[in-house]
Parts: C-alpha cells; structure tokens; sequence
C-alpha cells in the first residue's frame, strides 16, 4: 500500500502546483482553499508512504510524480511549450522514477 499511497501524493502534488497558479499570490479564494487542500492531503498520504519507504526513495519519487504530471498538465492544459528535447528530459524523470521503485526493498 506504501506505493499506492505514494501515487496518490504525486498527483495531489500536481493538483496543488497547478491550482497554485490559479490563486495569484493566495489572493482569490476557491484556488486557494484547492491548493491547500491538495497540500494537506499530499503531505498525508507522502506521510503515510514513509511509514514504509525510506525518506529518499519516497521523496524522490513523490517530487518526481508531482513534477511530471505538473510539465504535463501544463503541456496540455495550459499551453506550456512542448519539444522534443522537454519530453525526452521528462522521459528521463520517470525512468528514474521506475528505476527507485524496481530497486526499492519494499
């Protein structure tokens, strides 16, 4: 369960990275509640997860969830720049990602 906690703290990552630039320095309310909301939750189930996986392997691959999914949101919904050169190095991201989750104990 351990690693179903951590997916699930990578996307509330996600959630509240993306609202976070919808509250315009905490300023408008709904975005803000979302973003702190998502932190909380994302900080619960990150908690969770490190009850079982050693910090630096549930850290990494917590930051690395929330960063991937936060370039890709961006990409799709917000109309960031996609290149090549961004996808080969969000690649990069996730094997690594894989590679910590294949050589972890747990």
């Amino acid at each position: 369960m351990a690693w179903v906690y951590l997916v699930i703290a990578g996307i509330f990552e996600a959630v509240w990275a993306v609202a976070l630039k919808y509250t315009f320095g905490f300023t408008r309310l709904v975005p803000s509640v979302i973003t702190i909301v998502g932190m909380i939750i994302s900080f619960y189930f990150l908690a969770l997860a490190t009850k079982v996986l050693p910090i630096g392997t549930a850290y990494a691959v917590w930051t690395g969830i929330g960063a991937v999914s936060t370039v890709v949101i961006g990409m799709i919904l917000l109309n960031e720049p996609v290149s090549a050169s961004r996808v080969i190095f969000l690649l990069f991201i996730l094997i690594g990602i894989i590679g910590l989750k294949l050589t972890s104990a747990h």
